[in-house]
């Protein structure tokens, strides 16, 4: 489904499905049900191509015309649909008396009878509707009025003005110029500039970061050392026949000043190219690449020929910047420089931000901008020449585009390029994320799972649907589109988020397509209420002066969003007979919420509700929803659901009713709480859930023998699980019997969360031949020796290691050259006290200590490195949090020698020092000396990292 196709994508497999012989259509009608299919397939086509030009440059009646067909769509799958629903029947009849269900099958009987009239009138309907919508494209020719002419599309692209403006004028581009220089120079120490290889840097980020204005600075700068240059701009939709033609005419205008006017295509231009830089020093920025293979392209023109030449690239996609170089990533202004280039922008530098007293909405309106310069400038010309008296007015009232200025405009153009290089289901599911108001951290599961319910991912054969969903979301992320937000404690990446001027771009483009209806004091983005298809509630009260009438005229809403809401009405989503998505998070109802018809909701796919303090109890008739997928909810579950045979994901606060093994296609089950009288049921069911990819829960009770040995067993049949996470109170494991019972753990698994599992000793099915794939390991082992530190260490995957020991381990001997000790680890805590020691300068090998408090300490005293420099080591090259313990009690007079010197300086990516220390029967003066060591181990390393600490 895309925003232009509508739900046309899904029509053809449904109506392939009347034909099926269970349904018993007449004669006639089934003829009517080919003729119409084989209609679709021909008007789905033309939308294809339709979805593929940019909208601002479709004709105006192409895009009438796409909006009636798509809306006749919605219908269309809205009546089949409920077809479908009534006559494969939605009650469930497995508790009742025979008398009862006999009385029910011949009502059923009657009620099938009568839905097969109704959908016979229902294709007449539709045919002749269809019928229309055929000829109108035949009477105004659109197939061959698709794309405006081109004088009334051509306009000069905004981002030329990056590229011309002075240095002077830029705010927060030196530093960022002096590191991407850096970058270029690096690994070429000799001034020999004829043995010197290529250096490629590709500078990434989201639109209207400023990439073009830094490339451009730093072509300024370096250019004039090489033999030639050139700076060339291609954009998305570019010709690169024209790209090698600007190319060449940059680096030598004189000699190619007529290369434009030539007849030559892409081969003979590489070769010609590739002939003039061969034996030149050159210096290239290649500008604005929204493709992989548009680079491939170019760089067959690119000769490496040893005399240090350069290249940048800029782009939106980190695809396209880790094929094209070294990645640097640039960073949004600090608010320092936001700040300035705001009251710079306004002409105000002198009175406002050199005084250092920004006013409130000042700090709100960069808050909003998120140290984007265009956003900022864009921010700023909006308010130039208006009181400040007024300014809080106007940022409440206006977004991005809910303007005619011309700043505003350049910067939803600039933006709006990104969203049309998205292939038209991508667009979808970014349009999709207008149902969520500004500054929300986004469930990145929850909205794979309502873009699967709304219809958006199409399955493939051999790909689970939410693996699509996925690559989707990735995709979105690698184009600069999408943020993820990453977990400070754990590193989880739960979440993700929209940034504001996207967001804003979303909601200009989904109300022009009536794609979200965002109710609040008005109706925003319905062209008509009978039209509305999916409706939100953001962070407001959701109440209206006529909304009963309202509500009563959308009958046709199929999504229901209410987020951080206060809902006046305790029915209203029950109203809407073809929802399929609703989800209610963190609201509250001023009359109480009445779910007792939710069971009528049958065409349901995705139901969330989580109030605000507040559990549920659901109905029975919640076992009526047979095309349920997800499941999520803060209260009570009814034995019903066990027949809700669809579901692929369920998560409850609450326990979970017998019977759960019959839900043989769930793939993710999250669960609170599971009561301690029904846990070994409970792990014994969950050897039937062969299709888990995520099981996570809580005992509150621990695990006996018995419970501990029906989840063993169970484990052994999840084999296509890649998420455990098993939390609550503790459970005592004795590995061995564990391991008798034939515990194992699937290929598959990247995340192992047992930091409350206490093993006797590292079970040996954790190592790196079995687990490949684990990213992600909390774990609690009583003993702990050398060899299962440096079996954890070659674990080829791990990026976060919580540890937990009662042994104090040391790991000897690790060498630069051995690239197998914690390569890729980023985030590593533990309970101990650790230090990395280098035994003498001319033994170049490094140890890991890590030191229980009680054991002899396995450390000596040694001279602290004050010079600021990182040594070589194959110690955790990528770690950047150490999250560590401190006994200082158990240091008695080492206390400063221990802190001073733990060894920071052997970890080159270090970012952050988080420290757990006891300072218990320490005097002050000490447990402060200690501390100041510390803070002194961080500021002499390079990278400068933080340090927190808390006390326990």
């Amino acid at each position: 489904m895309s925003v232009v196709t509508g739900a046309l994508g899904s029509l053809a497999p449904k109506l392939a499905k009347l034909l099926h012989d269970e349904y018993k259509l007449q004669k006639g009608v089934k003829k009517q049900v080919e003729s119409l299919s084989r209609e679709l397939d021909s008007i789905y086509a033309f939308l294809h191509k339709v979805s593929d030009v940019p909208w601002d440059q479709l004709d105006e009646q192409v895009k009438l015309w796409a909006r009636e067909v798509r809306e006749a769509s919605y219908d269309m799958e809205d009546v089949i649909d409920t077809f479908l629903v009534r006559v494969d029947g939605g009650k469930n009849n497995s508790d009742s008396g025979s008398l009862k269900l006999a009385m029910t099958k011949l009502g059923e009987l009657f009620g099938k009878a009568k839905a097969r009239r109704d959908i016979a009138a229902k294709i007449k309907e539709i045919t002749k509707r269809l019928e229309e919508v055929a000829n109108n494209r035949q009477k105004y020719k659109l197939d061959e009025i698709m794309c405006k002419p081109v004088a009334a599309t051509s306009t000069i692209d905004p981002r030329l003005k990056a590229m011309y403006k002075e240095v002077t004028q830029l705010i927060g581009v030196n530093k960022s110029r002096e590191e991407l220089m850096s970058m270029l120079n690096q690994s070429q120490q000799d001034h020999d500039a004829s043995n010197k290889k290529m250096k490629m840097v590709s500078v990434v980020g989201v639109g209207g970061l400023g990439k073009t204005t830094l490339a451009k600075a730093v072509y300024d700068k370096l250019n004039s050392q090489y033999d030639c240059g050139a700076f060339v701009s291609i954009g998305r939709d570019h010709d690169l026949v024209k790209v090698f033609k600007d190319i060449l005419f940059h680096l030598d205008s004189e000699n190619h000043k007529d290369i434009h006017n030539t007849e030559r295509g892409v081969e003979l231009l590489i070769h010609q190219l590739r002939e003039f830089v061969k034996k030149k020093r050159y210096f290239i920025v290649i500008d604005d690449v929204w493709e992989v293979r548009t680079w491939e392209a170019i760089d067959l023109a690119l000769v490496e020929n040893n005399r240090g030449s350069k290249v940048i690239t800029t782009t939106r996609n980190v695809d396209v910047a880790k094929a094209s170089g070294e990645v640097y990533k640039l960073k949004q202004l600090s608010y320092d420089e936001s700040m300035k280039l705001f009251y710079t922008r306004l002409s105000r530098a002198d009175r406002k931000f050199l005084d250092n007293h920004p006013d409130d909405i000042s700090e709100k309106i960069l808050k909003k901008c998120a140290g984007i310069p265009l956003a900022i400038i864009t921010m700023a010309s909006l308010l130039a020449g208006k009181p400040e008296c007024e300014w809080s007015m106007v940022y409440n009232s206006i977004g991005f585009h809910t303007t005619d200025n011309r700043e505003a405009e350049d910067t939803m153009t600039i933006l709006s390029f990104s969203y049309y290089d998205l292939p038209p289901h991508l667009r979808t599911c970014l349009l999709y994320l207008s149902t969520y108001p500004e500054d929300y951290f986004i469930e990145k599961d929850s909205l794979i799972w309502k873009w699967i319910a709304e219809g958006f991912i199409d399955g493939k054969q051999g790909t689970r649907l939410f693996e699509l969903g996925e690559r989707y979301l990735n995709d979105l992320i690698n184009r600069s589109l999408i943020q993820l937000v990453e977990s400070r404690w754990n590193g989880r990446v739960k979440w993700c988020c929209v940034h504001d001027m996207v967001l804003d771009l979303m909601r200009k483009l989904s109300s022009e397509e009536n794609f979200i209806t965002i109710l609040g004091d008005s109706v925003e983005g319905a062209r008509a209420l009978s039209n509305v298809r999916r409706l939100a509630h953001q962070n407001r009260i959701a109440e209206h002066v006529n909304f009963e009438a309202m509500v009563s005229g959308m009958q046709k809403v199929r999504s229901y969003t209410a987020l951080m809401c206060f809902i006046d009405s305790r029915d209203m989503f029950l109203r809407f007979k073809l929802l399929r998505v609703l989800d209610i998070v963190d609201c509250s109802f001023e009359k109480g919420c009445y779910l007792e018809h939710l069971g009528d909701l049958l065409h349901l796919r995705y139901l969330r509700i989580r109030f605000s303090g507040s559990s549920l109890e659901l109905p029975i008739q919640l076992g009526n929803l047979k095309l349920l997928q997800t499941l999520d909810v803060q209260g009570t579950l009814p034995a019903s659901i066990v027949h809700l045979t669809e579901l692929v994901r369920l998560c409850a606060d609450e326990k979970v009713p017998d019977g759960i093994g019959k839900l043989v296609s769930l793939e993710e089950l999250i669960i609170t709480k599971v009561c301690s009288y029904k846990a070994l049921n409970f792990f014994k069911e969950l050897a039937s859930l062969r299709e888990l990819r995520v099981l996570q829960f809580a005992t509150y009770d621990g695990a006996d023998e018995r419970m501990q040995g029906n989840f063993v067993e169970s484990l052994s049949n999840l084999q296509k699980i890649q998420h455990i996470d098993v939390y609550g109170s503790a459970w005592f494991v004795d590995t061995a019997m564990w391991e008798a019972a034939g515990f194992v753990l699937p290929r598959p698994l990247h995340y192992l969360g047992w930091q409350l599992i206490r093993f006797s000793k590292l079970p040996s099915c954790i190592n790196p031949t079995r687990l490949p794939n684990l990213a992600h390991l909390a774990l609690f082992v009583i003993t702990m020796d050398e060899q299962d530190l440096k079996l954890l260490a070659r674990l080829p995957a791990l990026c976060y290691l919580y540890l937990t020991t009662e042994s104090t381990v040391t790991a000897s001997n690790i060498n630069s050259s051995d690239r197998s000790f914690f390569q890729k680890l980023r985030h590593f805590a533990t309970n101990a006290m650790v230090q990395f020691e280098q035994a003498n300068e001319e033994d170049t090998s490094v140890s890991l200590h890590m030191w229980n408090g009680e054991d002899v300490m396995p450390f000596a005293s040694r001279k602290s490195n004050d010079s600021r420099k990182v040594l070589p080591s194959g110690v955790m090259p990528n770690l950047e949090v150490l999250d560590l313990n401190v006994r200082l009690r158990a240091l008695k007079d080492n206390y400063s020698d221990y802190c001073g010197n733990i060894g920071l300086e052997y970890l080159p990516s270090f970012r952050e020092l988080r420290v757990e220390i006891n300072r218990k029967d320490v005097p002050v003066a000490e447990s402060d000396a200690a501390l100041a060591a510390l803070r002194d181990a961080c500021n002499v390393h390079p990278n400068h990292p933080t340090f927190d600490m808390h006390e326990y």
